[in-house]
């Protein structure tokens, strides 16, 4: 006798999501940009959650120094590119995941691409440069745009072009002179990768299910040294 398929009975339990949205969640499809600290977990949980399709775009390789908080690696793929590892794991985790390994770096010229067909995208990326690629890409797209940033302890989230009035990274964060000249802050503890990027998924959720208040025209803050978190209106 074939067992009866419970993976999702704990979710599918939830007024919010029941079967219907359980359906709708397999139909969709999501870009991860930036497969690093963020886009391990948001990788992760929305595979284990049950969506149709990932496409995963990044153009580097697996590194020890990844393996402090980029959980989807392991010491044997150092060197190898993190798409297939990434791709490898999520698959492992679940046979019908419909995965797209894309290995390139995003940029203005391929945005439009890879935006393409998808519901949403997540940004897993370390960078203020690829970001507004992102914000300008997914406006013209009409397609939402979940932010999450981490440094040090800290972290934020936030969630754009979604709604009857959306909101945009640039309204945020204006674009200033030199703005692409300042270097990415790399120092992090592992946990608020996994914190941070929970937080996307779930907003990943509510944005493809619509339910809840997604973080559109607010910003999530979270300190791990004092566990204060703030929710500020722009």
């Amino acid at each position: 006798m074939k067992p009866i398929d419970n993976r999702y009975e704990r979710q599918t339990a939830l007024a919010e999501i029941g079967t219907g949205g359980q359906a709708r969640l397999a139909q969709s499809r999501a870009l991860i940009v930036g497969l690093g600290g963020l886009g391990c977990p948001v990788a992760t949980y929305l595979a284990a959650a049950g969506i149709g399709s990932l496409r995963l775009v990044d153009d580097d390789t697996v590194s020890t120094a990844n393996l402090q908080r980029q959980v989807l690696y392991a010491e044997a793929e150092v060197g190898a590119p993190k798409t297939l590892c990434a791709a490898r794991r999520l698959r492992d985790l679940r046979a019908d995941l419909n995965v797209e390994a894309c290995q390139e770096r995003l940029t203005a010229a391929n945005a439009d691409r890879l935006v393409e067909g998808c519901d949403l995208v997540l940004d897993g990326t370390d960078n203020v440069h690829s970001r507004y690629i992102i914000d300008g890409t997914c406006a013209r797209a009409r397609v939402p745009f979940i932010y999450g940033a981490v440094r040090g302890f800290e972290g934020q989230v936030s969630v754009f072009h979604v709604g009857d009035r959306p909101r945009a990274y640039r309204e945020l964060y204006p674009p200033e002179e030199g703005w692409a000249d300042v270097p990415a802050d790399l120092r992090v503890v592992g946990p608020v990768t996994a914190v941070v990027g929970g937080v996307q998924a779930s907003e990943a959720l509510k944005v493809l299910l619509r339910f809840g208040q997604p973080l559109t025209g607010r910003l999530w803050t979270i300190d791990l040294r004092t566990m204060q978190t703030n929710l500020l209106n722009f």
